[in-house]
């Protein structure tokens, strides 16, 4: 894992976008909405696989997949951020 990489941050993300699937699932279909029902219940929380299906539906380059999803990961993490230091 290189440093600076923001692995860290998206690892914790892919793992709570997993373990709340059909909660992320909903606003996944929302930003992607060329996905299907049947993409998401295949894909199951599953990061590489979203990355893929979202490649091949949009037709876009692997890194610009990984680069929007990224990006998405870390929208839903800061509302959680925010709240959590609006309570201290």
């Amino acid at each position: 894992m290189r440093a600076g990489t923001g692995t860290e941050v998206h690892n914790m993300n892919s793992d709570q976008i997993e373990g709340n699937w059909k909660q992320f699932s909903g606003k996944i279909k929302e930003k992607w909405g060329k996905l299907t029902d049947d993409d998401l219940t295949r894909i199951a929380g599953k990061k590489d696989q979203l990355v893929g299906i979202i490649q091949e539906r949009y037709g876009i380059k692997k890194e610009e997949a990984q680069k929007e999803l990224d990006e998405f990961y870390r929208t839903q993490e800061e509302p959680a951020t925010a709240s959590r230091k609006s309570a201290y």
